[in-house]
């Protein structure tokens, strides 16, 4: 191994972290019995270390659910001051291109208050990554061209990012193929803001984003990177217990450009 590489054993270092937790999570009823138990778990362990600033970032999730990964940063690390939840993006990297996905992980069914956030979020994402936000709302439908509750929650949500932030690009509702393909977008939507060159594609619910990126990542065999996990105040990455070796570098070399623009 390289020597800047260091490998720690949980057992020597358990006991440091016990009077710590005590004081984050007594009001949770947790005593130093309890805190060393909940100790035991790695993730547990390595989410103390983030917050103590022993180390710069997580990465869980091979041999963990997300559930696992997610849970002890929502009660250590909790949420940015401006953000109310933690949502998911991924990088999908086509053979021409860079797509980023979300929120495919975490919120089941977001309201159009929280997609209008996960979409802001991942705009943020994009730019740590110096990549230029153009925004689809993904839809069954294109503008005003189907209706019913969903597409509602859709085009709310993009009002809202408009009032909020006008100055994204930003189309939605949209379909898939009018946002991503540009001939496609001519005809569906000529006055389209992305031209059907939209690089955040924002799903409507878990249902939906969860499928298609595994559907794009497995069919078309492309390298999908994530869930990367935003609105956190420390980087906090998950695996898929999936996840193939390169999966594991790529996702540590973002957790590392997260730590290093969070300084």
């Amino acid at each position: 191994l390289n020597k800047k590489i260091e490998i720690i054993n949980p057992k020597k270092i358990r006991n440091n972290y016990i009077n710590k937790l005590v004081q984050l999570r007594k009001h949770k009823g947790i005593n130093k019995i309890k805190a060393y138990e909940a100790l035991k778990d790695n993730v547990m362990l390595a989410t103390m270390m983030l917050k103590s600033n022993e180390v710069d970032g997580l990465l869980s999730g091979s041999i963990n659910t997300t559930a696992n990964t997610i849970r002890p940063a929502l009660q250590i690390i909790k949420t940015s001051p401006e953000n109310s939840l933690i949502s998911s993006i991924f990088f999908m990297l086509l053979p021409d291109k860079v797509l980023i996905y979300s929120d495919c992980a975490i919120n089941i069914n977001p309201t159009a208050k929280q997609l209008s956030e996960i979409a802001i979020e991942t705009a943020k994402s994009a730019k740590l990554f110096n990549i230029e936000p153009k925004i689809a709302m993904i839809s069954y439908s294109t503008g005003n061209s189907g209706k019913g509750k969903e597409v509602e929650k859709v085009k709310e949500a993009t009002n809202l990012i408009k009032k909020k932030r006008p100055d994204l690009i930003i189309d939605g509702p949209i379909q898939y193929d009018a946002a991503t393909t540009p001939y496609v977008s001519k005809i569906k939507t000529p006055f389209s803001k992305t031209k059907g060159k939209a690089n955040i594609l924002i799903f409507p619910d878990l249902n939906t984003g969860n499928t298609t990126y595994k559907a794009v990542q497995r069919s078309a065999n492309i390298i999908s990177i994530g869930p990367i996990l935003q609105g956190i105040r420390k980087p906090v990455n998950d695996l898929s217990r999936g996840a193939h070796i390169k999966d594991i570098i790529y996702a540590i070399a973002i957790t590392s450009i997260q730590a290093s623009k969070n300084k």
